[in-house]
């Protein structure tokens, strides 16, 4: 999945977060950097644009996809099938750009089992009782999905080990200076730089 010259990003979060809009500035902030869409079959909402918040499909073609080996990871969540396919990642990656994967953790694990060179990233609440009252702003669900999302929340807060850096989201612009960071570290390997500025190099040494 990965190329030489692209690093992989997977972004993970408990609903509530706010990765989404963390990972939509970082993305505005920071050039040659693509978020890959994922597949789902979960309903469009009214603001949704397929092929740009999701790939909306069906059970069926989800299903067939995943038949067909095209996903470097998908789960079930609520109910709805969501998959990362290799093609999306591909594409991010032959136009230059590292990439980031917006996906959960049971998602994460697999796309980090397979390939062990990707970083990712987990962002936290500041607390409980903050996430809790973010699902509440959303003002979109009722008091049942709201527990039941919170629960989910909960547990899925209990992987962040698995994670190679954490960002607690308590501060909007803090956060997203952090995930700036650590995006940057990432470009500033040797084996990054050493190719970016071979002839620099070679004309120090030489």
């Amino acid at each position: 999945m990965n190329s030489a010259d692209a690093t992989v990003f997977i972004v993970s979060a408990p609903s509530g977060a706010g990765k989404t809009s963390l990972v939509q500035r970082l993305l505005a902030d920071m050039q040659n950097l693509a978020c890959s869409i994922s597949h789902t079959t979960r309903p469009m909402r009214p603001k949704d644009v397929d092929g740009r918040d999701y790939h909306f499909v069906d059970r069926a073609e989800f299903e067939a996809m995943v038949g067909r080996g095209e996903f470097v990871e998908h789960a079930d969540v609520f109910g709805n099938y969501y998959g990362t396919s290799v093609a999306a990642v591909q594409q991010c990656q032959s136009d230059g750009n590292d990439v980031i994967l917006e996906i959960d953790w049971q998602g994460g694990v697999q796309v980090k089992t397979a390939y062990p060179d990707v970083v990712w990233i987990f962002i936290l609440p500041p607390s409980r009782q903050a996430l809790l009252d973010r699902l509440r702003g959303r003002a979109s669900d009722p008091e049942a999905v709201i527990a039941r999302r919170t629960e989910e929340a909960v547990n899925e807060m209990k992987e962040y080990a698995r994670a190679d850096y954490l960002v607690f989201n308590d501060h909007f612009d803090d956060a997203l200076d952090e995930l700036k960071a650590i995006v940057m570290c990432h470009r500033l390997t040797q084996t990054r730089q050493a190719k970016r500025h071979q002839k620099t190099l070679l004309s120090l040494i030489e």
